[in-house]
């Protein structure tokens, strides 16, 4: 067998890398907007919020692992759209606070309208310390935005496919934007840091260990 560059003219690898890229420089404008806020944004650590509005460019990402991610959630979502799901639905909600307008606004992965139900999809390398909290956190804003009761957390590792059923608490959003735009909780867990596109300039940076 013979392997050669592959010619000019179609290459799938330029179809992938426009698709994620492409969604992300749609977004330009928005890491740029202090008064746009993603319901991800509530859920880590807040200084990564105000570092993004000021270094926006850093967000953007071409990793396999995100790739994966991004095919795995279009693929399942063919799947549910199949079943009557509405895939991909974009919430917000507006929100007042000291006279200054802000939107907080996510995409759903897939709703339920009939059943009422919010299905979020995440991926992960491994299957460990499954459900995460930020991820039941961020469901849970869906599902308050919403009005809906109940929300299904689905995982897709390479050892399992699991789902997680998941209620809905009373939750105080417009709180949770106070505490971002106070810069509140830096880092929020202890591990992002590790993980953060923005650490090299952060003044908050918390070094951990890699074992």
């Amino acid at each position: 067998m013979s392997l050669f560059p592959v010619k000019p003219g179609f290459r799938v690898v330029k179809v992938v890398y426009e698709k994620v890229v492409g969604e992300q420089l749609k977004r330009a404008e928005e890491l740029r907007d202090p008064h746009i806020i993603y319901v991800t944004d509530l859920v880590q650590c807040t200084h990564k919020f105000h570092a993004r509005k000021h270094y926006p460019e850093l967000a953007l990402v071409f990793e396999p692992s995100a790739v994966l991610g991004s095919i795995a959630h279009m693929g399942l979502g063919r799947l549910l759209e199949e079943r009557g799901f509405k895939v991909e639905v974009e919430v917000s909600k507006s929100i007042t606070l000291r006279g200054e307008n802000y939107t907080v606004k996510g995409r759903v992965d897939a709703v339920d309208e009939a059943g009422k139900v919010v299905v979020e999809v995440k991926t992960a390398r491994a299957a460990v310390g499954l459900p995460k909290e930020h991820h039941v956190k961020q469901l849970n804003i869906y599902l308050n935005m919403l009005g809906y009761e109940e929300g299904i957390l689905v995982y897709i590792t390479p050892s399992r496919i699991v789902e997680y059923s998941v209620s809905r608490e009373p939750l105080d959003l417009e709180q949770e934007v106070v505490e971002l735009l106070e810069n509140k909780h830096h880092p929020r867990y202890n591990w992002e840091c590790r993980y953060c596109v923005f650490s090299k300039l952060c003044p908050y940076y918390v070094e951990t260990s890699t074992k």
